[in-house]
């Protein structure tokens, strides 16, 4: 059963979920039974309570701001309404679709694009739509992002798209060139519109939402409401019904995420981690960094000492950071290292363990961090390393959302208290095989980045070596040369030359501060 509570100042519809309650189906709230089907085949029957609480509202039409904690399933949502307006046009109010979109979906991320567009791709499996003309084809979902080819994504929307997923960036691009059309969208959705404020597309956002027509279902999904998205929400949204979606006893963090709190040092890490990774139960893994080369050097370090291990980093290019996701959804790699921003839309629920290598910058990342796990009823494990250097950014995260931890116990990999609170065995150690690359495989022990085992090359005997070096027209040794051996050595540079058909090399005397050899004797007349 659910209880409900409005606000009058902000008119914000807050809804408390009781753990008792029965949450109803996607075919009780009204979807259509084609999508119905789809979600069932994937094994998703009843709604979460945001899902629950937006359908209503959402497949009549109507505007509305969706807020609800990371791993709450806003993503379906928006989606399910989305797709059910667009099957049943133009019965539901849209337009019958005749191949230029008529919705679209922006994100902060090339990842979390990637996300949505296969979570919509899911609900709308085996779904037919009715264009103008009166023949059907299949729902067309595709994803506009950047770091990809241009060509390729132009060439999905000169082939016809219903529902358009993109970052700002690229779909202004799109835009601008004439190849995407904005200007029969009649469903609009703003998805982490909090993520997309801090990552700086608020002013792209604007210039897409000027360009869409005002006649519209705007729809706006986010983890927090700070000032500017409500003010944007304010401004291109037509009296929205803002709803809070919580469970009973839930606070700013999971409930059933348990989270641990060290003190490490920076050179003791890396062993730390390594023996983390051994604990009872432990399944995939995310390890956060601040800076993108932290997460790589982790990244390497846990290759190294024989971890499946993949990297999520800027530096990285789109086909690498792909590579590294979809091993982690598949379970070819059971450890993903990420930084903030490209971790920002991964949506996996299975994830059991989430470590901080490096404190978050604020309580709001630490959020979104650990919402990493304990996603979708399950349970999962937070283990945050705070470094001496970080202690005063801890306390601020610690303050804001009264987690009572102030001092970390100080913790090393030795450490009987981590072995025993974690469920370390005692064997455990910080290498657990061969080393592997960043994807996972295995490579030989004497091997480069790319595995292949190096190739020693044959020491030379002493005796042909032809230089000397020197210093200051001296040997090592602080010996000039003498006459013989410089002698001996320009004969032995002529006959190697002589002996592969080659003109001898010239020689040159090195200098140091303009001083060196003795000049060459003038040349004698004949």
């Amino acid at each position: 059963m659910s209880s409900t509570t409005a606000s009058t100042d902000d008119s914000v519809q807050t809804t408390i979920i009781d753990e008792e309650h029965s949450a109803p189906t996607f075919a009780e709230l009204g979807v259509h039974p084609d999508i119905v089907a789809a979600l069932t085949a994937d094994g998703k029957t009843h709604t979460f309570a945001i899902q629950e609480l937006t359908l209503p509202l959402a497949l009549a039409g109507d505007d509305l701001i969706g807020q609800a904690r990371t791993g709450m399933g806003k993503t379906f949502g928006f989606g399910v309404p989305l797709l059910h307006r667009l099957l049943t046009a133009p019965e539901s109010g849209v337009r019958a679709l005749d191949n230029t979109p008529r919705a679209l979906v922006i994100v902060p991320t090339r990842e979390l694009c990637l996300q949505v567009t296969g979570d919509l791709e899911v609900a709308g499996k085996g779904v037919n739509v009715t264009l103008a003309d009166g023949t059907t084809r299949p729902l067309n979902v595709t994803a506009i992002y950047g770091g990809r080819p241009y060509e390729s994504q132009i060439a999905e929307l000169q082939s016809g798209v219903d529902v358009v997923v993109g970052t700002p960036g690229r779909l202004l691009d799109l835009a601008q060139q004439g190849h995407l059309v904005l200007g029969k969208v009649e469903i609009l959705v703003l998805d982490e519109a909090d993520e997309m404020l801090d990552l700086g597309f608020l002013p792209d956002i604007e210039r897409i939402l000027s360009a869409v027509p005002s006649a519209r279902q705007t729809m706006l999904f986010s983890a927090t409401m700070p000032g500017p998205i409500v003010t944007l929400a304010r401004t291109f949204l037509t009296k929205p019904t803002h709803i809070r979606a919580e469970h009973a006893n839930d606070s700013a963090v999971h409930e059933r995420t348990t989270q641990h709190i060290y003190r490490a040092h920076a050179l003791d890490k890396a062993e730390l981690v390594a023996r983390v990774l051994q604990a009872e139960g432990r399944g995939a893994t995310m390890i956060f960094t601040r800076t993108k080369r932290t997460a790589q050097k982790v990244a390497d370090d846990l290759a190294e000492r024989g971890f499946a291990v993949g990297a999520v980093h800027g530096d990285l290019g789109q086909g690498a950071r792909e590579k590294a996701l979809n091993g982690f959804r598949e379970g070819k790699v059971d450890v993903l290292v990420a930084t903030d921003v490209a971790a920002r839309g991964i949506d996996i629920d299975d994830v059991t363990h989430v470590i901080n290598y490096q404190c978050p910058e604020d309580d709001k990342t630490y959020v979104h961090r650990i919402g990493r796990t304990g996603r979708a009823g399950r349970t999962g494990i937070a283990i945050t390393l705070v470094d001496w250097d970080e202690m005063h950014r801890w306390s601020l995260i610690n303050n804001a959302l009264g987690l009572e931890t102030p001092e970390p116990v100080e913790t090393y990999s030795s450490s009987e208290h981590l072995r025993a609170e974690l469920g370390i065995p005692e064997s455990a150690t910080g290498r657990i095989g061969a080393p592997k690359t960043a994807s996972g495989t295995r490579s030989g022990r004497d091997g480069g980045r790319d595995g292949r085992t190096r190739v020693e090359r044959p020491a030379r005997a002493a005796s042909q070596r032809s230089r000397q070096r020197t210093r200051g027209g001296k040997s090592a040794e602080g010996k000039t040369p003498d006459a013989t051996t410089t002698e001996q050595t320009a004969n032995a540079t002529g006959d190697a030359a002589a002996n592969t058909g080659e003109d001898a090399p010239r020689r040159r005397r090195r200098r140091r501060g303009g001083r060196g050899g003795q000049k060459p004797a003038p040349a004698q007349a004949d």
